[in-house]
């Protein structure tokens, strides 16, 4: 029970049937016919053994006239004695015809008196684990049902019109009556359903708004930098190019932001190649023009480097000291800079969860930029926003004053601990549903337009079977002084999938193109492997790299020209769009191409079509929210937290709406309603939501 998470009555409660049998009715022996699935009720007249090819209990059923043979090929001594000649049985399962008339093979036997009632409802099949058998599971949610704390929490005055209550939605969902729809009920469109996905998003919709006021309350430093002749001026005036008109807007809101005594919690989202850096170093030279530090994590070491030399070029000419912080630095190197952090003399730091590590303490932590942050799971996010409170610095009062004119005060007389800005940025466009639902607690900032001088990127699909032609296009690319990525999904042999990986192309590769020099990347290489390939091919000294998706964000490389995805099928679309993003990035026309394995399923046709369709991550966020569903498309996988239990993005969107609406209201006007209605539905999980 523990592992279906069923700890209490309201679990129990919440532990709807996967389908539904129908016990309610029983048809005579002589109306059945081959291919029914009935229920059925007769006498034993005779139960055997018989030893054919296999030892088989053979049970003859009699109503009136009619018989039915019940075989079973797996039984037990006790099974035999139960159906005895002269017991009646009640029998449920698929009719056949066999050699000797009509039978059932193993179907779902009970043993009844002469007149026993039938179920008023349809019979609950619920989600189970092994050793837990329905029989059981039924009387623990019957029980559990009956006991949980069901009352009416919400004005009936806020609800969606034509809606049970939640006890009645249960009850039905539960126990439906025979002439229930089914269809309704396993679509999940019966209004019993409607109610329980409208209870979950409000419960969501509230934690989130219950988030940001609290957020309110919290006291952080204002950051409004120099207005002329600072860091954030000299930035924009030794910028090699000019911000575009969406950058301009983002980095206003953003600064806006800053600007103000409470924590800044937004969200930038951009597609592939809009400018997200550019943004994060200006909202970077603010906090450092301020007096405070700036820390910016992304999830891998070549991603966190990409943005390492990106920022060394543009901030350390302005005088700006720079940290590197990452798992792979150790030792000497690693206090060093440590202690350059603790300090405050290194005013940005840059690097991967090594940022946050214990000895890490910031003296002046005043920003706090995440790259990529939906990779990094719900659990961790939500752990990294303790750590960077913790690592903020001494709080208001221990600095000797306020220097930025805050100061609510403790009722004990103490200034508040201050709070980092937090700056989250994706490259994986969400879409409008998704960012509604699980980032309303965040504003939200979209670059919404690519730099001038982006090369649109060709795509091209191809089934496996034309590597040779794909190989001898990668010949002209080089032969014009071009670069090329290879991208597979596996880097070793798996029994369960025939993959071609890494390392295997790689041999396949440089013995193609002799010549020409073949570079391997791959998640299992150490750090500094990784660092001195990366480094080689942005240098161009190789030519062409195989690469696992280690390569899919961060990587920017002018020169090269044509990305090969190897099973493209085997990707989600935001990877094959991120991927695709790796090339274009100069003026030499670019080439992406897409080889699929055959037979090409559904769900690999739908991915590869909307890669030709359209260029546009929102659109293709759009659609792997549609293929994937919201768990998969946010990565809730990985980090083993589902986002929605019983509603879809897709299809409630309208109750969503709705939720929206009603949450503030529920929280101006009735607010303890509105706190009991959240603890019931997320209990201790309401963290991961403010995450």
């Amino acid at each position: 029970m523990a592992r279906l998470g069923l700890q209490s009555d309201t679990d129990l409660a919440l532990h709807l049937p996967l389908r539904y049998e129908d016990e309610t009715r029983l048809t005579p022996l002589a109306a059945l016919r081959d291919g029914m699935a009935a229920q059925v009720e007769g006498v034993v007249a005779d139960c055997r053994i018989e030893a054919r090819s296999r030892r088989q209990l053979i049970v003859r059923l009699r109503d009136g006239g009619a018989e039915l043979l019940l075989r079973f090929l797996h039984f037990y001594p006790s099974q035999q004695k139960s159906m005895a000649a002269g017991a009646r049985l009640r029998v449920r399962g698929e009719v056949r015809g066999g050699f000797f008339g009509l039978e059932m093979v193993h179907p779902v036997v009970k043993a009844v008196s002469e007149h026993a009632p039938l179920p008023q409802s349809l019979t609950p099949v619920y989600p189970t684990t092994s050793q837990l058998p329905q029989a059981y599971l039924r009387k623990a949610v019957a029980a559990g049902l009956a006991r949980a704390p069901l009352q009416e929490l919400l004005p009936q005055e806020l609800l969606p019109a034509g809606l049970p209550s939640l006890r009645e939605a249960l009850q039905f969902l539960h126990h439906p009556p025979p002439d229930a729809s089914l269809e309704a009920l396993l679509d999940h469109s019966h209004p019993a359903w409607q109610r329980l996905k409208f209870e979950e998003l409000l419960a969501q919709q509230l934690s989130q708004a219950q988030a940001r006021h609290e957020r309110r309350d919290l006291r952080a430093p204002p950051l409004r930098g120099l207005q002329s002749d600072g860091l954030t001026q000299r930035l924009l005036a030794v910028l090699p190019f000019a911000l575009t008109a969406a950058q301009q807007r983002v980095s206003a809101e953003i600064a806006a932001d800053l600007a103000r005594p409470q924590p800044m919690h937004r969200l930038l989202q951009g597609d592939v190649g809009s400018g997200k850096t550019v943004v994060a170093a200006l909202a970077a030279a603010r906090a450092i023009d301020s007096g405070w530090q700036c820390a910016l994590m992304a999830p891998t070491e070549i991603l966190a480097e990409q943005h390492f030399r990106k920022l060394v070029q543009w901030l350390q000419p302005l005088g700006v000291q720079v940290a590197w912080l990452t798992g792979s630095r150790k030792g000497k190197a690693r206090t060093q800079m440590v202690e350059r952090v603790n300090s405050g003399e290194a005013a940005l730091v840059v690097g991967t969860h090594a940022v946050i590590q214990d000895d890490v303490h910031f003296a002046r932590l005043g920003l706090a930029i995440i790259d990529e942050q939906h990779r990094f799971g719900v659990q961790q996010r939500l752990a990294l926003r303790r750590k960077l409170a913790e690592q903020a610095g001494p709080s208001e009062s221990a600095r000797g004053g306020d220097r930025a004119g805050l100061g609510s005060m403790h009722e004990g007389g103490g200034r508040a601990p201050l709070e980092p800005h937090l700056l989250m940025m994706t490259a994986t466009p969400i879409p409008r549903t998704l960012a509604m639902t699980y980032f309303a607690d965040l504003e939200l900032s979209t670059i919404d337009e690519l730099p001038p001088g982006r090369t649109p990127v060709l795509t091209k699909v191809f089934a496996d079977t034309r590597r040779a032609e794909v190989v001898a296009r990668i010949r002209d690319e080089l032969a014009q002084g071009r670069q090329v990525y290879w991208v597979c999904p596996l880097i070793e042999e798996s029994e369960s999938v025939d993959l071609r990986h890494a390392t295997q192309t790689f041999e396949e590769l440089s013995a193609a193109l002799p010549g020409h020099t073949v570079g391997l990347l791959h998640g299992r290489m150490k750090a500094p492997d990784k660092a001195q390939v990366m480094a080689q091919f942005s240098a161009g000294t190789l030519q062409v790299l195989v690469a696992t998706t280690v390569i899919e964000v961060g990587v920017d490389v002018p020169n090269a020209s044509l990305m090969v995805v190897e099973h493209a099928e085997r990707f989600g679309l935001s990877q094959l769009h991120q991927l695709r993003g790796r090339v274009g990035r100069g003026s030499a026309a670019s080439v992406c191409v897409l080889l699929y394995a055959s037979p090409l399923g559904e769900t690999g046709k739908a991915r590869l079509k909307a890669m030709l369709d359209t260029h546009d991550g929102f659109e293709i966020a759009r659609r792997d929210l549609e293929i994937r569903g919201p768990g998969e498309f946010m990565g809730a996988r990985q980090s083993g937290d589902a986002l929605l239990r019983f509603a879809d993005l897709q299809e409630d969107s309208q109750l969503l709406q709705q939720a929206r609406r009603i949450a503030p209201l529920l929280l101006a006007q009735h607010p303890q309603a509105a706190q009991r209605h959240v603890q019931r539905w997320l209990g201790a999980g309401i963290d991961f939501l403010k995450a």
